[in-house]
């Protein structure tokens, strides 16, 4: 992941830790009760964003691993669960789940029957479903020149003039892949398109403005009834709601976002940015039983060089509120446009520049500090959704991991509910400790994004809290045989 220059780091430390009384955590904003528009009320404003552990199988089925991974989140009893971002095509996407077929209910139905078990019933459970478009790895540059580049005049022209060469122009395919296989990184950025050079360094990614492409010119008629069926199988088996996923780097994020140019009417402006985002509510609002709550993330900034930032998340946010959402979530960051480098053979990761830092910024980071960091924006959207009249309420997230912290997000206005992802799985217990007056038995994450480290290289997801611990209740070890799958059930009085 990023990091600031050496001259600019700053190792913060975990902020001191105040231990509330059970008595004073009942009495908090953090403990009352909310109820969203559909009726759903949730137990507290509590809310664990989703995180993608790589558990289910290369098919997208639940595994018994996917459902343990679950299953302890529950037995902390947070207000909302949120499951991870589960596929809603049904096509090959590796160990991320699906909902794009019946067939993915069976498993799906396990996991919320085990969600409802482990937290008593107190837990809602939403599942987050997504649509991401094709990604590439970084290939060969040998490979990239004798196969994958679409040879034509334009390359024969700029070879000829960079090499001063007349007679290229008139070279076949053949010769032209030859001759382009010896340039170096200046001959490349003069021969190449923007695009071609970055399908070579970083691996092809089709972008949502390949209108070219007609799978991807027909997104806004494929989109809206595939989202709606994703979200009607999720209350057929019993998910208390759906997110739908339009943050980040993947699809829904990609219309939102400033760097969208399409001219369709799905692009430029503001209103033609959310217009998709809009058409999938309402399809999947009407194809959901009454009742269903239906929720969705987006950034508050994007976090990248001319890409939308607070005043459009604002925009995005009342819209979206007055099309009827439920609750809404919020994120930062986390986008391919500035993404590292990757090794050839790997494909590129969206959190590993400056807005990946954003998005999970980490204890050694700048001035700044990662606690909250991103609050302040979050609650501009919802003063702007407050604005235009609406009560939906929002999740606060990132780097928040205490009662403290919490309760002042709540009770000064910033957000309706908070979100805590890497707390989380550092202690699934610490809501439950929280509520029982046992703060100071949490096991606090230190914020050095070991687990982001680990999905980065798409491994089963843990933490270097309880990966080594010699023994963990009979818990099975990750597929390097090095690891917990699942965070230990600690004694409240342990060390």
């Amino acid at each position: 992941m990023w990091k600031p220059p050496p001259d600019q780091r700053v190792r913060h430390e975990l902020p001191r830790l105040a231990v509330p009384s059970a008595a004073e955590v009942a009495r908090s904003m953090m403990s009352s009760p909310l109820t969203l528009a559909s009726g759903l009320v949730l137990a507290d404003r509590t809310w664990v964003p989703a995180m993608v552990p790589w558990r289910a199988t290369d098919d997208g089925e639940v595994t018994g691993d996917v459902v343990d991974w679950y299953r302890r989140f529950a037995e902390g009893q947070p207000g909302v669960i949120v499951i991870e971002a589960t596929g809603i095509r049904d096509v090959a996407s590796g160990p991320l789940l699906r909902i794009g077929d019946d067939r993915y209910l069976p498993g799906l139905e396990r996991l919320v029957r085990a969600v409802g078990e482990a937290s008593g019933g107190r837990t809602r459970l939403f599942v987050q479903i997504i649509d991401f478009l094709r990604i590439r790895r970084r290939p060969e540059p040998a490979k990239y020149f004798a196969s994958f580049l679409q040879i034509d005049a334009g390359h024969r022209r700029r070879l000829a003039e960079h090499l001063h060469r007349p007679e290229l122009e008139a070279a076949s395919d053949a010769q032209t892949r030859g001759v382009l296989a010896t340039l170096d990184d200046e001959g490349i950025d003069a021969v190449l398109t923007a695009r071609e050079r970055a399908s070579l360094r970083m691996g092809e990614r089709e972008l949502v403005t390949d209108v070219d492409l007609p799978h991807v010119r027909d997104l806004p008629a494929t989109l809206p009834p595939l989202f709606a069926a994703a979200a009607e199988r999720a209350a057929r088996v019993g998910f208390d709601g759906v997110e739908l996923h339009f943050a980040h780097a993947y699809t829904m994020a990609s219309f939102l976002s400033a760097h969208n140019t399409r001219s369709d009417g799905y692009g430029v402006t503001r209103d033609g940015r959310v217009r998709l985002p809009l058409e999938v509510l309402r399809a999947v609002r009407a194809e959901c039983p009454r009742g269903a709550s239906i929720g969705a993330r987006i950034l508050c900034d994007e976090a990248i060089e001319g890409g939308s930032g607070v005043e459009d998340a604002c925009h995005f946010g009342a819209a979206l509120a007055a099309e009827g959402l439920d609750v809404l979530s919020l994120s930062t960051g986390g986008k391919y446009e500035d993404a590292k480098q990757p090794k050839v053979g790997d494909a590129a990761y969206p959190y590993t520049g400056k807005s990946g830092f954003e998005c999970m910024p980490t204890a050694l980071g700048d001035a700044r500090g990662p606690f909250g960091r991103n609050v302040a924006k979050q609650a501009r959207v919802r003063a702007a959704i407050r604005a235009a009249g609406h009560a939906t309420p929002t999740v606060a997230a990132g780097g928040i991991a205490s009662f403290a912290q919490m309760e002042e997000i709540l009770q000064s206005g910033q957000a309706d509910l908070v979100g805590a992802a890497r707390q989380t799985l550092a202690d699934p217990d610490w809501l439950s400790k929280i509520r029982r007056g046992r703060g100071q038995d949490i096991r606090r994450c230190t914020f050095s994004n070991y687990c982001e480290a680990l999905d980065q290289r798409h491994k089963q997801v843990t933490c270097q809290l309880w990966d080594h611990l010699p023994t963990n209740d009979g818990a099975r070890r990750a597929s390097d045989g090095k690891r917990w799958l699942i965070a230990p059930r600690w004694d409240d009085h342990s060390t």
